[in-house]
């Protein structure tokens, strides 16, 4: 039996003790010793560099049953400060956050994406470096920019790829040019990955199979898959948006195919459907004054969109069995009427197995899932261990 069992190897390295501080509970020098198996002494001068980084402090003194009582060190989140940018069709957000994703500052505004990254990006720079001085942080805090956008990334590159609703931003360098402007690490992703990841690690930690839809100008969604974030081989995993919805309208998209999701329940699209009916509505946020205020041809529409988003979703609850999906995006802010025609759908057409537990709610972070979600990234990405022990290279540890 022994030999059927997994190795898992001890934290070696100063970078792989510091994991084991940042969940933020406090522990003793005894403690990490008997977790990695190391001396006491070697514990010690791992723990007192991770003191000198700032990245790790004093917590105060563990309960002793005789003598003095053992110090004890936990995970310092507000030592090192992140920018968090989403950039949506025609809308931007931005954060700073600390390491564990609280937000200190926030700012929120009207682009216009299509105006091309010369002009967002300059924007974003200027943008956050007020923002930065706003936080009243040190520039040295800063260790990494996150970046959402509202189409396909290549995720090697960091690179929009053809994104439907981002003319001009084909092959865009926004990493290298961010870099340039702030002169730490920048890394990019699709909003809708960055949302599932911010909603996942604040709202259901626990959970480890989630789908987050966003449903917006455009729709997409993120996967958590085995409690990690699934972008699959090249970054294009959950493209919703451009799936054929079964037995859907053909009507034309912006990908050049006809009958796609985006065509037929995005905030576009529905917007499209109560201009036919005579209904003087520009924006998915006018969508959703209309049902707001219960009128009828609105709500009829949106609860339409939910079977659409349905009838493409059933097919992802077969393949993905996740237990929760969380609907987001300004459509999303309609409710339950557009929560009860997706319900309809997935549980008619979905195997009662994969839907014995499935919930489908909206989103608890308050539009902020994006932004948390590029927190989250830049932190597992510079406080990764091997990040960690090239901060201490050289260092004895």
């Amino acid at each position: 039996m022994d030999g059927l069992l997994k190795f898992v190897p001890r934290p070696t390295g100063v970078g792989d003790v510091f994991q084991l501080l940042r969940d933020g509970r406090p522990r003793t020098r005894a403690d990490l010793a008997a977790v990695t198996g190391h001396a006491r002494s070697t514990i010690g001068q791992r723990i007192d560099l991770l003191l000198s980084s700032g990245l790790v402090t004093p917590t105060g003194e563990a309960t002793s049953t005789g003598g003095r009582p053992p110090a004890t060190f936990a995970f310092a989140p507000g030592s090192r400060i992140v920018l968090a940018v989403d950039l949506g069709a025609v809308h931007a957000q931005l954060a700073v956050t600390d390491l564990a994703g609280e937000v200190l500052v926030e700012q929120s505004a009207r682009i216009t994406i299509s105006d091309g990254p010369d002009t967002v990006l300059d924007w974003v720079a200027e943008a956050g470096r007020e923002l930065l001085a706003r936080s009243g942080r040190p520039s040295e805090d800063l260790v990494g920019v996150g970046v959402g956008v509202p189409g396909p990334v290549e995720h090697a590159t960091g690179r929009p790829w053809i994104p439907p609703i981002m003319p001009g931003w084909d092959g865009a360098d926004i990493a290298g040019r961010l870099r340039r402007a702030f002169r730490v690490p920048v890394l990019v992703d699709n909003d809708v990955n960055l949302m599932a990841l911010g909603e996942h690690s604040a709202v259901y930690p626990q959970v480890e199979h989630l789908l987050f839809v966003k449903v917006a100008t455009g729709i997409g969604a993120g996967i958590v898959s085995d409690g990690g974030l699934r972008r699959g081989a090249q970054g294009a995993a959950g493209d919703l948006g451009h799936m054929a919805v079964p037995g859907g309208e053909t009507v034309p998209c912006t990908c050049g195919n006809t009958g796609c999701l985006e065509a037929l329940a995005s905030g576009g699209a529905i917007v499209l459907a109560l201009r036919h009916e005579g209904l003087d509505v520009d924006t998915s946020a006018g969508v959703v004054e209309l049902v707001r205020a219960g009128d009828a041809t609105a709500i009829r529409l949106v609860r339409q969109a939910g079977r659409d988003l349905g009838a493409v979703l059933a097919g992802c609850v077969s393949l993905l069995n996740p237990s929760i999906i969380v609907i987001g995006g300004i459509v999303a802010q309609a409710g339950e009427h557009l929560l009860a025609g997706i319900r309809e759908v997935v549980y008619q057409r979905s195997l009662p197995l994969a839907t014995q537990h499935l919930r489908i709610v909206t989103t608890h972070t308050q539009g902020r899932a994006a932004v948390l979600g590029a927190s989250r990234m830049v932190a597992d990405h510079v406080l990764a261990p091997a990040a960690i022990d090239a901060l201490f290279e050289g260092v004895g540890a």
